[in-house]
């Protein structure tokens, strides 16, 4: 998501999402990752995730490993088989808006 209204953090959110761009590459040049993970993918992953913190919060607060496990696990190469494809930019970065301002957003019209 851009901020460009907040200029050190916009530097800092586009330093973090090079480094999550070299992961990626680092990890498919390895043989690790599957060759149809994107980074619309990780974005996505790290929404779940962060649904999984906010569910869990201090009452589980380690649960989220178990299904950052699953999700690294499921990436693994060789892929098993052909995934959906991934929203498109614009979509998911509706989405990344939507859930920064909470669930009883209406911004868009539509109630949560």
């Amino acid at each position: 998501m851009s901020l460009p209204g907040a200029e050190p953090l916009e530097a800092c959110r586009a330093e973090a999402y090079q480094g999550f761009l070299e992961l990626i590459a680092r990890a498919k040049d390895s043989g690790d990752l599957r060759e149809d993970f994107t980074s619309r993918d990780l974005v996505l992953l790290l929404m779940a995730n962060a649904g999984v913190l906010s569910a869990t919060g201090e009452d589980a607060p380690d649960a989220w490993r178990r299904p950052v496990a699953w999700m690294i696990q499921s990436f693994k190469a060789p892929a098993r088989g052909p995934l959906p494809d991934p929203p498109e930019d614009a979509a998911l970065y509706q989405a990344m808006r939507r859930a920064s301002l909470g669930p009883t957003s209406t911004e868009t019209g539509k109630g949560h």
